[in-house]
């Protein structure tokens, strides 16, 4: 997953490079079309992967405000000005 995810972020800044470059050579649709495509990958291919690769195995109940949550900060937040 770490590979697909270093290879996607490479393809997708090549590809905004190379719109860019058609862009200043004159050939702006192709330009265009390159960096609107990176944009989609990006946004809808590349991202929800690496939210996916860095959330797995994680507790989401642990980054939830609970009661018991909010009194563990308010135990430590107490004894921390003692």
């Amino acid at each position: 997953m770490k590979y697909i995810i270093r290879f996607l972020f490479i393809a997708v800044t090549i590809g905004i490079g190379v719109g860019y470059y058609f862009k200043n050579t004159g050939n702006h649709p192709t330009g265009d079309k390159c960096i609107g495509i990176s944009i989609l990958i990006a946004s809808f291919l590349l991202m929800p992967l690496f939210i996916y690769h860095r959330w797995k195995d994680k507790k989401v109940k642990d980054y939830m405000l609970t009661d018991e949550n909010l009194k563990k900060m308010r135990d430590f937040n107490s004894d921390e000005k003692k």
